[in-house]
């Protein structure tokens, strides 16, 4: 099978590969280095996670111009100006000195990098015949599962050396070498191709995604529908979603065309791909906090532990391409149903949970995200005309982008209400008319009333309830999984 693939391919998967791992490296490695960022400028868990949630909408929203832009400027043009622009706000993320600073660097970021991934499935699909689609799409995600491992890995020991700064300091010369296979790979293709932008359906898209996200991420602080701003965003999402859709309906030339959304597979495929998403991204911001704030782990074991995700990704290649080719809806099914069986095993660990657990928990889910994506792709697109792949692509990662950065919201509100009621609930049972509760306590840090047996209490209530919380929101990821599996058989196979 490799033998028919050209050179022009192999350098085509270079450049793609490493366009991709510039961007998984960047996703991947912030996850890591959130709590010291948390430290270093004074912001809660639920303000820290905007600095991931923010870039993952910045990224959704821009998407939908993917298509728009590769017909005006061409493959070539758009995916070099996205790697270079990528690359310059993420070195500026560096320089911030405050988190609100630090936010609109990473909206920047997010919203010049927004075409690399899509952009960059769209080649692969359309540079290799579609009986060549599984092994492609699985060469060009050994390259992918690169980011998970080399950010995680790289992005904990430069922290530890030397500052969370380095982390985005570190982009700079792979986005450089990105460039150079880029440049000698791809050409003007679909350039010249442009329809009319349909700037009020892509108004709509932006304004409908950006009131969810921030509806979900302050939801928790402002008591929900007790807010007027909370009222205002619900609205404000729910109407121009209304509005994008009936705009479509309407348009001679909307922002996509109704050919892409009429197609069964690729609709069912981008539900698959909204709740991979979910799945992505949610244990890297789960974990690193757990790790460092209950079990004291530096941020260079959490590099390692959640590069163990990436591991289980690599390790998902050596069969997804000829399961995939056997059966793709299955193989799809048991990667959902291995991320679930992952998930809620993580959701039985406790405050003891060893090294290893870690380890083979997120290598597990990692397997398991891995062996999904494949299957999943390949089905989606598998009955999509050829002229709407690009279209088709941003659309894909769109949904993907948006279901990361919605699930990673609603994962921290359970647990912030987890753990609140753990703590309401556990400093019920430490009474001084209960001496049992207290006496392992007293013998350890002394008589009642001292400083340090009240502290000690106060921080222990306080680590079991966060643990609690945690336990909550990985079930919650295992439950999505094991929900949708069935929705595969709903796939209609081409051979």
């Amino acid at each position: 099978m490799p033998s028919q693939i050209t050179s022009k391919q192999w350098l085509t998967l270079l450049c793609v590969q490493l366009c991709t791992i510039l961007f998984g490296v960047t996703v991947t490695s912030v996850a890591v280095i959130l709590p010291q960022i948390k430290g270093a400028l004074s912001a809660t868990q639920d303000q820290v996670a905007w600095i991931l949630t923010l870039n993952l909408v910045a990224t959704a929203a821009a998407t939908p111009l993917t298509g728009w832009l590769a017909s005006k400027l061409g493959w070539r043009r758009l995916m070099i100006g996205s790697v270079l622009g990528f690359t310059g706000a993420s070195v500026a993320c560096g320089t911030a000195t405050s988190l609100e600073t630090l936010l609109v660097f990473r909206v920047i970021q997010g919203a010049l990098g927004a075409p690399i991934f899509p952009m960059g499935q769209a080649i692969i699909l359309a540079k290799f015949e579609r009986r060549l689609h599984p092994m492609a799409i699985m060469m060009w995600g050994v390259g992918g599962v690169m980011g998970p491992i080399l950010g995680p890995t790289f992005g904990g020991l430069v922290a530890d050396t030397l500052d969370w700064r380095w982390s985005f300091f570190m982009i700079l010369p792979l986005g450089l070498a990105a460039c150079v296979p880029t440049v000698l790979a791809l050409g003007d293709e679909e350039r010249g191709t442009a329809r009319r932008f349909d700037f009020v359906g892509f108004v709509f898209i932006a304004v409908a995604i950006g009131s969810l996200q921030l509806m979900f991420d302050r939801g928790q602080r402002l008591d929900w529908f007790e807010s007027p701003e909370i009222i205002v965003e619900s609205a404000l999402a729910a109407g121009c979603l209304y509005l994008f859709f009936a705009h479509a309906g309407t348009s001679r030339a909307p922002l996509f065309e109704a050919a892409t959304l009429q197609d069964r597979n690729f609709v069912l495929g981008v539900g698959f791909a909204l709740v991979m998403g979910m799945l992505q991204f949610t244990p890297m911001v789960l974990f690193p906090p757990l790790l460092q704030d209950l079990r004291g782990y530096p941020e260079s074991i959490v590099g390692y532990l959640i590069a163990m995700r990436g591991v289980g990704n690599f390790l998902s290649f050596l069969v997804v391409a000829p399961l995939t080719r056997w059966n793709p809806q299955a193989t799809l099914a048991a990667g959902l149903l291995i991320q679930a069986g992952a998930a809620a095993w993580m959701g039985v660990l406790d405050m003891n949970m060893t090294f290893e657990q870690v380890l083979w928990t997120n290598l597990l889910h990692g397997f398991g995200f891995g062996l999904a994506y494949t299957p999943m792709t390949v089905l989606a697109f598998s009955t999509l005309e050829p002229r709407l792949l690009t279209q088709g692509n941003a659309i894909f990662s769109l949904l993907r982008m948006l279901g990361s950065s919605l699930f990673i919201a609603v994962t921290l509100v359970v647990f912030v209400r987890s753990a609140a009621e753990a703590h309401a609930s556990l400093v019920t049972f430490i009474t001084l008319f209960d001496a049992r509760s207290l006496s392992l306590w007293i013998q350890r840090f002394g008589d009642l009333g001292t400083p340090l047996l009240h502290a000690r209490l106060v921080e222990e209530i306080r680590r079991q309830a966060a643990m609690i919380g945690y336990i909550n929101a990985f079930n919650l990821l295992a439950i999505v999984p094991a929900l949708i599996a069935p929705a595969v058989l709903f796939f209609r196979l081409k051979r």
